[in-house]
């Protein structure tokens, strides 16, 4: 889970004086993508981590003549934007899956009821992290493991103030006293949100093999498989690629099911996409594999239908989550509808 950089690394050169508004924001353009994956990680939504980017920065220029170099502009910055998230979370509150909710559904041929007024956890494309250079700060401390969609799920289940020291102290790697300064309280204090912290998400730790990269022969030909399945709505084949024990959710649906035979009965009775009538386009959100499912419609051309987020064994499917929403296609960049004639592969 940790990104290995410690906090006084990446740092700007303390100045000899107050920096200027303009220069401050020149100075602190580096660090937004790293600061985005931070409030993302806080809050569990990319709209909100966005709004409090932005909310940082403008705080950050307001302060300028404040800042004086004791700490690294780099530091500051995070003191300003782990607040702005602490102070959004009291509005705002959590954001869960389904799966954190309650039990699985025992009937998967019940049809499932939507629940909008949840505020439910959102994906994140892994293109909005990816540093132009390698040099970049935001590829250096935005890694695959701190995204990962578990993580992100079980820090909703945090207090917020735990969820901030787990963040700062185990993927960004700040002393225990710096950590302590921020939310104005003690070492001791810090160390012990900490330990809860780390008792809580012991269930969601994850492994090496859980990191395993998708650009494997064996894993890119499990994904093949995959989208193949779903484009021809094979709910054998579809099968077949799941762990015995997988669990399929899809919010902004309470209900989650546990089980290869569970999620047979359900795709077979309420997905809507018939064979030949689906189409898979590739993509990557939260340092996993992911699909973009399109259904045929009248008309011909292909329309968004769900963005699946896959969590990967070594040999089969352990997790699917399927978002519903246009809004996510477009924040991932994908197409709002695709011709039929297109290239289905």
């Amino acid at each position: 889970m940790t990104d290995g950089t410690r906090s006084d690394s990446l740092t700007a050169p303390a100045p000899d004086a107050p920096l200027g508004r303009d220069d401050l924001l020149d100075r602190a353009q580096p660090y937004r993508r790293e600061l985005l994956a931070h409030c993302y990680r806080m809050m569990g939504s990319v709209h909100d981590a966005e709004d409090l980017v932005q909310d940082t920065y403008l705080r950050a220029w307001r302060a300028a003549d404040r800042f004086e170099g004791r700490s690294s502009l780099r530091t500051w910055l995070y003191r300003i934007a782990t607040n702005a998230c602490l102070t959004a979370i009291e509005s705002r509150g959590r954001r869960p899956l389904p799966s954190g909710l309650g039990a699985p559904s025992d009937d998967p041929e019940r049809p499932v009821v939507e629940a909008p007024d949840v505020p439910w956890l959102e994906p994140v494309p892994d293109a909005m992290f990816r540093g132009e250079q390698p040099s970049d700060p935001a590829a250096v401390v935005v890694t695959r493991s701190s995204m990962r969609l578990a993580l992100v799920a079980a820090l909703q289940h945090l207090p917020p103030r735990q969820r901030a020291v787990l963040l700062l102290r185990e993927v960004l790697k700040w002393r225990a006293a710096e950590v302590a300064e921020l939310l104005d309280t003690t070492t001791a204090s810090v160390n012990s949100a900490l330990q809860r912290a780390r008792a809580q998400l012991q269930e969601a730790e994850l492994t090496e093999e859980d990191l395993s990269e998708p650009t494997d022969p064996a894993q890119r030909e499990l994904l093949d498989r995959y989208a193949k399945a779903f484009e021809n709505s094979d709910v054998s084949a579809i099968v077949q690629l799941f762990k015995e024990d997988a669990v399929w959710e899809m919010p902004p649906f309470p209900e989650w099911f546990r089980g290869r035979d569970a999620i047979a009965r359900l795709i077979g009775a309420q997905c809507p996409i018939g064979p030949g009538e689906g189409l898979m386009l590739p993509t990557e959100a939260n340092g996993q594999p992911a699909f973009a499912l399109y259904s045929r419609h009248e008309g011909g051309d292909y329309l968004p239908f769900q963005l699946h987020v896959l969590t990967l064994g070594r040999d089969s499917v352990e997790r699917v989550t399927a978002f519903f929403g246009d809004d996510l296609f477009r924040k991932f960049g994908l197409p709002e509808s695709v011709p039929r004639n297109a290239d289905r592969r």
